[in-house]
């Protein structure tokens, strides 16, 4: 067997996964976030010589309605959260070597990629996880109405932590996995093109938002409000980076990452899944920022960006590179699996050893749970 799955953007998982039975291995069977990341890869698919995520359909009790076979987990942490725990409790599968491609389109950084552009991230960050005052309320000397778990201002390291906060995932497989999605021919559009011209006064520190779309690393921030304006934004981007204790770059917001990764960490303390086998890749759907003279609310409700059609082109277009470099190599590296070169799992250590980030392991270093 050769497992592999995908999760979209409130998930897009195709699993392509080991069945329970000793029948032949089954096509790839992928998981979706919501509809048009699906149908990306039902669309194009057939025509990679991987096989048809239709030709085979499973129905497993508890997961999203809709697209069952092409894991749609729903849009959202809950619903990220209740699908995926769905699908690896399910009897069904066996998913202890199946590798896990978070896959689907967010808002984009412009400090750090493009409409189009592909991030693979190393951390996804629960960055709504605070208190929280309207900015018209809170004290005057705040730069933003968000405030850390036992602290008394912005900025300040909670103490009070739920432990989905941080989640870090296998830097080696990430590097591989960069290395075959560099190989895609993204797609553009004109329109795409012409709004990321607006850019172009901010000047150097907006130099990535003009450039045409390319794969990068970088991380992402999972919040359920589908937040916009450059306030915001930099607020997270400093959550960011003082969660990880300097080393995550913000990059790609989203709704579902760290729900999905909870999951799984929960699932690879049991021996369900191999956590050291999970892939997060965001596409730039639209900025998270506007462009200079352009309003927050101009920015997200009236004017068209046009990054939606190409960012759910390049989920196909980088994934599918990096599904086919898995099964190419598969005998030769991928069966037994990418030994992290980093510490992976959540901000307690509950997969074991010590996180880089955070106060340190809650487990003394030893697998525990959640």
């Amino acid at each position: 067997m050769r497992p592999l799955a995908y999760v979209t953007a409130a998930v897009l998982a195709l699993c392509y996964s080991g069945l329970v039975s000793a029948a032949p291995p089954p096509p790839p069977i992928p998981q979706a976030i919501f509809a048009p990341e699906a149908q990306i890869w039902y669309d194009n698919l057939p025509n990679s010589n991987l096989g048809d995520l239709l030709a085979l359909n499973i129905s497993v009790p508890g997961l999203s309605i809709g697209t069952i076979c092409q894991v749609t987990t729903g849009e959202s942490e809950i619903n990220a959260a209740a699908s995926i725990t769905a699908l690896a409790l399910s009897p069904t599968f066996d998913l202890r070597k199946t590798y896990f491609l978070i896959a689907g389109i967010a808002g984009v950084n412009p400090k750090q990629a493009t409409l189009g552009g592909v991030a693979l991230a190393r951390y996804a960050v629960q960055v709504a996880l605070q208190h929280e005052f309207d900015a018209r309320e809170m004290p005057e000397d705040f730069a933003t109405g968000y405030v850390w778990y036992d602290t008394k201002g912005p900025y300040q390291y909670p103490t009070i932590l739920y432990g989905t906060e941080v989640m870090e995932v296998n830097e080696a497989l990430r590097g591989a996995a960069f290395d075959y999605a560099v190989q895609a021919k993204l797609a553009d559009n004109e329109e795409a093109v012409a709004y990321r011209a607006r850019y172009e006064p901010a000047g150097t520190d907006y130099a990535a938002a003009m450039k045409e779309p390319s794969v990068v690393k970088c991380d992402t921030a999972t919040s359920d409000v589908y937040y916009s304006g450059t306030l915001l934004s930099e607020a997270f981007e400093n959550v960011t980076r003082v969660w990880t204790n300097g080393t995550g770059v913000y990059c790609m917001t989203a709704q579902e990452d760290n729900a999905t990764l909870e999951v799984l960490v929960r699932m690879a303390i049991r021996g369900i899944v191999d956590f050291a086998r999970v892939l997060v890749m965001r596409t730039g759907s639209n900025f998270d920022r506007p462009p200079p003279n352009v309003t927050a609310y101009e920015h997200l409700l009236v004017l068209q960006q046009n990054g939606f059609p190409i960012a759910i082109d390049n989920i196909f277009r980088a994934g599918v590179e990096i599904v086919k470099g898995i099964l190419a190599d598969w005998d030769r590296v991928f069966d037994k699996g990418i030994k992290p070169t980093n510490y992976i799992g959540d901000i307690f250590g509950s997969l074991g050893g010590e996180p880089d980030f955070g106060p340190g392991s809650r487990t003394d270093g030893r697998e525990g749970n959640t």
